[in-house]
């Protein structure tokens, strides 16, 4: 089956709707750290408040959502997915009336706190259901490789839509317009995502897979945390010396469309991963993904205008997407079924808690010695890659796949 069939076969067996409601109900994350980072500063015109509520709405949901995920497994999307929906997209609402000039830091950052630890991973938890949703279809192996490649592809997507999308609402609606906005897409798609038909197929699954007492936390799945963790440090890391550079040369407010290049590499080279022959084993791909991190990431240091640096993030966005992937497809076949919502959820917060390392760490070096340190950043977590997949490769390619129970 080529990727196009692939592709086609996953729409006609779910259907448009749910497509677009899975992809939109990821929207929202994807604007609320830049939303909160933009109404906050804005309003209190204080940056380090503003920056201080966005990280810990990133902190408190990387927390969360791995919370959550095992509530998934346990009593099924539908339920839990729905009430975080509706809580998070209150908190969204309750940030921007509780953020103005005269309010109390404390409070913000509570609010903040809270709407980041209900809000829901929605593209982790879609990954779940292709396994179900794809049973007792023909060639289900290449169907759920097109299926992670797909979801990897709308995750860089969302990331890159959701910024652009609160930079023009920003303009049009104003700072706290553009939140509101996010807590309107997640009340009714991330609602919707909750209780469309196949999420029924998940809980039906994680009533009857698994015996209960197969461990989550093994060797193999700490290397996938730490896999996701390096991932996510590179994108803070470039953020922010993307942001460093864009600023010295005066143009600041162009720093987010750059970064965006990163994501648009990433989602063409996640669309045609699923064009991989399958022998060629996911242990193989994370690695060979993980070397071309490091080659792409190195030129950085190079850099001395926003020209070349768009070059090199442009490259730099090929190796992305099938670094994640990888790590997003071991864990669903190597994590016992009645764990995958844990799973993935787990590997999404150390995505997020290692953007924060790399921007932190970056953010720093870059204060002294400017972005090519804060690339440096990028050019070391690379590096943790490579070491990464390449110590642990022999272990991944040996491990035995749980009965998913399909």
């Amino acid at each position: 089956m080529s990727a196009i069939a692939a592709y086609r076969a996953l729409l006609r067996i779910v259907g448009p709707a749910y497509i677009l409601v899975a992809f939109l109900g990821r929207i929202p994350l994807a604007m609320s750290q830049l939303g909160v980072l933009v109404l906050v500063s804005t309003t209190t015109d204080s940056y380090g408040v503003g920056g201080a509520a966005a990280g810990i709405l990133a902190i408190s949901n990387a927390v969360g959502s791995p919370i959550f995920g095992a509530l998934s497994d346990r009593y099924g999307q539908r339920p839990v997915v729905l009430v975080q929906s509706l809580v998070g997209a209150l908190g969204l609402a309750g940030i921007v009336v509780v953020t103005d000039p005269d309010a109390s830091q404390a409070l913000i950052f509570a609010a903040a706190a809270v709407t980041g630890f209900a809000m829901p991973q929605v593209g982790p938890l879609a990954r779940v259901r292709w396994r179900p949703i794809t049973r007792d279809k023909e060639d289900q192996r290449r169907l759920v490789d097109a299926a992670f490649s797909y979801e990897g592809a709308a995750d860089e997507a969302s990331f890159v839509l959701g910024p652009a999308t609160i930079g023009l609402l920003a303009i049009v609606a104003e700072p706290a317009g553009a939140l509101l906005a996010a807590a309107a897409l997640l009340a009714v798609f991330g609602s919707w995502f909750a209780i469309h038909p196949t999420s029924a197929l998940v809980a039906r699954r994680s009533t009857t897979g698994g015996t209960g007492s197969e461990p989550l936390w093994t060797g193999v799945f700490a290397v996938l945390i730490m896999a996701q963790l390096s991932i996510g440090m590179i994108f803070g890391s470039v953020q922010t010396g993307t942001t460093v550079l864009a600023t010295a040369e005066g143009h600041a407010g162009v720093a987010g469309l750059i970064h965006a290049v990163l994501g648009i590499g990433s989602v063409i080279a996640g669309l045609a991963v699923t064009g991989l022959p399958e022998r060629v084993l996911y242990a193989t791909r994370m690695a060979v993904a993980a070397i071309g991190l490091l080659l792409l990431a190195w030129p950085l240091l190079l850099v001395d205008s926003l020209p070349s640096l768009i070059v090199v993030i442009g490259l730099l966005g090929f190796a992305v997407a099938p670094f994640m992937i990888s790590n997003f497809a071991l864990a669903g076949i190597l994590v016992p079924v009645h764990r995958v919502s844990a799973a993935m959820t787990m590997l999404a917060g150390a995505t997020g808690i290692g953007y924060a390392l790399g921007a932190a760490l970056a953010g720093r070096l870059a204060d002294a010695n400017g972005h090519t340190a804060a690339f440096a950043v990028t050019v070391a977590a690379a590096g943790f890659a490579v070491l990464i997949a390449l110590t642990a490769n022999r272990a991944l390619r040996e491990a035995v796949p749980v009965d998913q129970g399909y």
